[in-house]
């Protein structure tokens, strides 16, 4: 697939009967949801699930997210939904990519950008990122963006 950055973590998506909406194309919220999932599923498989942000007392929470819905989506259509880590501080911000691809023809459906910040949980204040953060998130950030939202 033509990714934008190399080394994507992957996860397959359908769009299902209750995903498609008045105008027949998959909802534009339920992109949305496939982000959070995914962002998650590739958060855990680095090593850091949600207990471990509970234990740490610290998240990784969206600041600002972006979404450039580029081409629909109908029911059934295989797809495959990628996402990287792009950008730190190393201290207190990081940036998550995505990019959404339907099966058959290749195509671009969706990409979408979050700007994350640390909070402390107790607090909902903003703190720097623990070690484990910057031990898991920062060795696997890419580099050399073929296009961005």
């Amino acid at each position: 697939m033509n990714w934008d950055y190399a080394n994507p973590f992957t996860r397959p998506a359908m769009p299902r009967p209750e995903d498609i909406d008045g105008l027949n194309h998959t909802n534009n919220a339920v992109y949305v949801q496939w982000c959070e999932k995914t962002g998650w599923a590739h958060s855990e498989a680095l090593g850091l699930s949600l207990q471990d942000y509970q234990r740490l007392d610290r998240a990784m929470a969206i600041r600002r997210g972006e979404y450039d819905y580029l081409l629909p989506t109908q029911l059934g259509e295989a797809l495959t939904l990628a996402t990287w880590l792009t950008a730190s501080d190393g201290k207190l911000t990081m940036e998550r990519r995505f990019q959404l691809i339907r099966d058959h023809d290749q195509a671009t459906v969706l990409r979408g950008r979050w700007e994350l910040v640390c909070i402390e949980l107790s607090s909902g204040r903003a703190r720097r990122m623990p070690s484990e953060f910057c031990q898991v998130y920062l060795p696997v950030m890419a580099t050399g963006s073929v296009s961005s939202p």
